[in-house]
């Protein structure tokens, strides 16, 4: 199994043996990413598979890749809302992106 973790300008991934049945918080643990990170236990970050959500409880196949995912750091919708008001105030439609 391999555990990563990207943060800005620098990726933490860690290979990890676990036996058959073992689950991602099984995962995390044994990579030791939240000694190094403590935070991580604070914020109880998403957890993913190969971009699909999973929880702790989750159990792991084979060659899985444990995901942990930082917060975002703007919410999508209303980034799209900051933009399309933007271009409604320099007089360009905000709903179509055609020529």
């Amino acid at each position: 199994m391999t555990v990563v973790y990207a943060l800005p300008g620098r990726a933490v991934v860690r290979e990890v043996r676990l036996a058959q049945g073992a689950t991602v918080a099984e995962a995390l643990a044994a990579s030791g990413v939240t000694e190094e990170f403590p935070e991580l236990v604070r914020q109880r970050p998403a957890l993913g598979i190969f971009s699909v959500p999973v929880s702790g409880e989750h159990v792991l196949s084979d060659g899985d890749r444990v995901e942990i995912y930082r917060p975002l750091q703007a919410d999508p919708k209303e980034t799209r809302r900051r933009r399309a008001a933007h271009r409604r105030a320099r007089g360009r439609p905000g709903g179509s992106t055609q020529s």
